[in-house]
Order: structure tokens, then C-alpha cells, then sequence
């Protein structure tokens, strides 16, 4: 089968994962995910590092069960800690021989961030013949011979939580982390606190397209250019405000100030940060299709690059 870019493009964004309801995988992304397995397309090794593991969760309870089962089933992940069956340092060697033997022939996904302090010991995220390897070590190993890497969650892509005033632990993002050990691969971000499922497993896909048309360097290359100013998949990450369908309300300057108040509204004086936030969580939702963050109290902007420092207040201006 094949499709046009912007036929996979609409696949990815639009009904297929996450607004409506798929009866199906379709047989498109089976393919992509199954050719993985087949060698055709790169493997992935997922690494967490200093985090909640809030984005594998996430991940986990995607609305659309069919597509993380394929996922799962298909596409092939050869390290991921929370999922995989293998532990221990038999798991982790595996990961770092079949790294070696592939340069620059497989995807790096990082969960967390990367803490530097101490020789990177406050993470420790494997051990083989009792030397143990810091999320900071793994990460130097594996991102210089990635051909990319998706940095999932805020955490990875920014720094986040773990970076936030008071931390210890010198946690850095994957791409401040790369800057400072001067590693060029290429990094794509997926910002949230945690992503919402369909734009990591979506971004999976676009860049496994890109990859089976235009080859692995020329793949990254492309998905580079569909990337924001921050990083990140620009089809799923649009203005919070921009595209909010509390605007109207805005526009008439209908923004009740207490969070008891009867009146909807514009969420704004509430300390709704969406003018300054990106995300598509307007039509996508959360919990199965049925919510947003502004439907139930208000945008903590937690996919910015400032998350949550430049964010607090969150109910305030």
C-alpha cells in the first residue's frame, strides 16, 4: 500500500489517532510498524531516565487500544524497561551490543532528563558485569550514533520538572545535554507533562514514512523540516489560544475571575497560560476523547520549553 505524504500527514493528525473513534488500525501504519521487525525500517531502543515515566503511561492508555497493541506487537522495540519482558543486565547489554552494530541505523527515544551532577549518578538506568551506566553515560553512548532521537515529554525535550528551581541532580534536556558533550544528531521533541499518545506514536509513524521514501538521513532530514521553533512536530502543536473554543468568549471579553463562578467563559484571569502555549488538546482530548485541561480548570502550558518555572503562577497572571 502506499499513500502520499500528505495523505500520512492527514492519517496521523485526524480522526485515524485520536478525534472519532478508528474501528481499525489502518493498514498503512500496520505496514510501517511491521516493517521495523522485518529490518526494512530502524529499530528503537527507549530509554527512561530521570523522570515518572508519565509519557510510557500516557502511552499505554492512548484511547485508540488497537494501535499501541500493533505498536507493541509490530513495530520493533528493543529496549523499553516498563514493556519489555527481558530485565536486568541481560536486557541492557543486548540493547548497548546490537547499538554498536547498527550505527546510525536506529532511533533513540528518551523519557526524562539527564542528570550531569555528580558524574550523572543520581540516574542509574542499567549494569553489566556490575559496572553500573548513568542515564548521562547511556545517553552519550547511544544518542551519538542514533540517526535521530525523539525526546518524549517535557522532561526530555526541555528540561521540565526535573529541571525546575531547586533541583540537584543538574537534569538537562537531550538537546542542551547534546549541545554540551557536542553531539549533532538531530533531536525531535515532544513536549507535555505527559504527551498525549497520539502525538508520540503519530510522530513514530511520520518519521517511519519519511524513512521508507527518502532512506534514513534523508527520512530525519525531512522530518526536520516539519518541525517547530521549538522543536516539535508543528502539526500538533498549534496555538492553545489561537485555536481555543473558549475565543469567542475572549473576543467579548466574557472572563469570569473565580474558578466557583456559574459563568463560562474564557478561562484567562483564571491564569490560563494558552495564549503562550501549543498543543492541539482543543480537538484531540484527553481521557478517551472526553475532556480538556481548559474544560476542567486551565492551560498549565505544560508542553512549553519553560515548563514549569516560567509557568508558575498557574492559577495567576
Amino acid at each position: 500500500m502506499s499513500l502520499s505524504r500528505e495523505e500520512v500527514v492527514s492519517l496521523c493528525t485526524d480522526s485515524a489517532l485520536g478525534v472519532g473513534v478508528a474501528q481499525s488500525v489502518h493498514p498503512y501504519i500496520e505496514e510501517m510498524l511491521k516493517a521495523t521487525v522485518s529490518g526494512s525500517l530502524p529499530s528503537f531502543f527507549w530509554v527512561e531516565g530521570q523522570g515518572c515515566t508519565g509519557c510510557t503511561i500516557a502511552l499505554l492508555n492512548g484511547v485508540h487500544s488497537q494501535y499501541i497493541e500493533t505498536l507493541l506487537k509490530a513495530v520493533s522495540i528493543d529496549y523499553q524497561p516498563a514493556l519489555m519482558s527481558s530485565e536486568g543486565s541481560l536486557a541492557f547489554e543486548g540493547m548497548l551490543k546490537k547499538a554498536e552494530k547498527l550505527p546510525g541505523e536506529y532511533i533513540f527515544v528518551v523519557e526524562g532528563s539527564i542528570p550531569v551532577e555528580k558524574e550523572g549518578r543520581y540516574c542509574i538506568v542499567g549494569a553489566v558485569d556490575h559496572r553500573e551506566y548513568t542515564m548521562m553515560e547511556t545517553s552519550e553512548i547511544l544518542g551519538r550514533n542514533a540517526a535521530a532521537v525523539i525526546a518524549v515529554g517535557t522532561c526530555s525535550a526541555y528540561g521540565g520538572v526535573s529541571a525546575a528551581q531547586g533541583q540537584q541532580t543538574g537534569a538537562m534536556s537531550v538537546q542542551d545535554f547534546f549541545a554540551k558533550e557536542n553531539i549533532s544528531t538531530p533531536v525531535i521533541n515532544i513536549g507535555g507533562c505527559p504527551p498525549h499518545p497520539d502525538w508520540i506514536l503519530g510522530t513514530i509513524i511520520l518519521m517511519l514514512d519519511a524513512i521508507k521514501r527518502h532512506g534514513i538521513k534523508g527520512g530525519v532530514a525531512e522530518m526536520q523540516t516539519m518541525l517547530d521553533s521549538s522543536g516539535r512536530p508543528a502539526v500538533y502543536f498549534p496555538n492553545v489560544h489561537k485555536t481555543c473554543p473558549y475565543l469567542p468568549e475572549f473576543k467579548a471579553k466574557k472572563m469570569p475571575i473565580h474558578f466557583n463562578d456559574k459563568e463560562d467563559g474564557c478561562k484567562l484571569k483564571q491564569g490560563c497560560k494558552g495564549p503562550r502555549s501549543y498543543c492541539d488538546s482543543y480537538k484531540r482530548k484527553w481521557n478517551g476523547g472526553v475532556n480538556w485541561c481548559i474544560e476542567n480548570a486551565t492551560c498549565v502550558g505544560c508542553t512549553e520549553p519553560d515548563f514549569p518555572d516560567g509557568k508558575t503562577p498557574f492559577y495567576g497572571k
